[in-house]
This record gives structure tokens, C-alpha cells and sequence, in this order.
């Protein structure tokens, strides 16, 4: 197994759009079975985070933000919405995986595998399970990918799998 470092800043800091593009993401011919990107940089998840995101979703729950109702709960403390962890997983992956993609085909075998709480620090990492260029046009492919996310202690919390089309090296928009 190759474990790829994530995505990386670059010396000179001076924003140019086409470095930026040449180096986000990456092409079909980019990805190879069993590499491993370890996302960075890693996000701690704060109060706030979890509050907007329940606006934004109309995710009223108390146990997302009611410290006394999440008290009487299974955890015993304000849990953060599963679907914020999920989000935050698949953007930390992007420049990584999808930087370039077309589309993302689909989402599977989402779960849930431990609670992430309010001060956690998630960290994320992909690894390529299948990479195979479209039957119906040559110019893309398909990448299957894993992505794992694990709390500061190292504890996996996630753990999701989808399908991402990609261009190939050279192909025309």
C-alpha cells in the first residue's frame, strides 16, 4: 500500500488560478488500486459549526443543541449531526479525489461508527479500491474510494464509500 500525503501548499503562496487547477485533483490515470490519501488539513469541530449547520439543514434535534436534553441521553453531552460529520469528510477528501470529477455517481455503505462531539478533531483518508475507464466514453473513468474519518484519539467515527467520475489525462471539456 502507497499512503500519499494529502493536499499541500505550495512554495510561493501567491495565488495563480492555473496552478491551483493543475494541482486539484486529479486525472483517471492519477489513481492506483490501494493507494491511501491521508487528508489534511484535519478540522476541529466547534460549537458554532454544529449550530449552523442545524440551521442551515432545519435539523431541530435537541440533542444537537440542547446541553440538558443531551444530558439525559445515551452520550450524556451535545452530539454533533451526523450529517455535518459526513459533509466535512467528503470536502476534506476533494482535493484529493474529486478535485477534477465530472460527477460523484453515488454514495454507499455510509456508517456511522462512533459519536463525534462538540471540541472533536476529525481527520479523514482515502483509499482507492477500483479504478476502471468507462466502457460508453473513453475519456473518463470511474474511481471507487473509501474514505475513512477517526476522532483525535484515533477512533473511527466514519466510514463511507462512493463511486467518482473522472476525466481522463488529456480529455477534452
Amino acid at each position: 500500500m502507497t499512503v500519499r500525503r494529502g493536499y499541500s501548499r505550495p512554495v510561493d503562496t501567491t495565488p495563480r488560478r492555473h496552478d491551483m487547477e493543475a494541482a486539484f485533483g486529479r486525472c483517471l490515470e492519477d489513481f492506483r488500486v490501494g493507494d491511501t490519501f491521508r487528508h489534511w488539513p484535519a478540522k476541529t469541530i466547534a460549537e458554532s459549526d454544529n449550530n449552523l449547520f442545524c440551521l442551515l439543514t432545519r435539523n431541530p434535534h435537541p440533542v444537537h443543541s440542547d446541553a440538558e436534553f443531551a444530558a439525559a441521553q445515551q452520550h450524556g453531552r451535545i452530539l454533533v449531526a451526523g450529517t455535518l460529520t459526513f459533509s466535512l469528510v467528503v470536502g476534506m477528501s476533494v482535493p484529493d479525489i474529486s478535485g477534477k470529477a465530472i460527477a460523484n455517481l453515488d454514495y454507499e455503505a455510509v456508517r456511522h461508527e462512533g459519536p463525534v462531539f462538540v471540541g472533536d478533531t476529525v481527520r479523514a483518508e482515502t483509499e482507492i479500491l477500483e479504478v476502471r475507464r468507462s466502457a460508453s466514453n473513453p475519456e473518463r473513468g470511474v474511481v471507487l474510494v473509501e474514505t475513512r474519518a477517526f476522532n483525535q484519539r484515533g477512533e473511527r467515527v466514519l466510514t463511507l464509500r462512493r463511486h467518482v467520475l473522472v476525466p481522463a489525462k488529456g480529455a477534452t471539456a
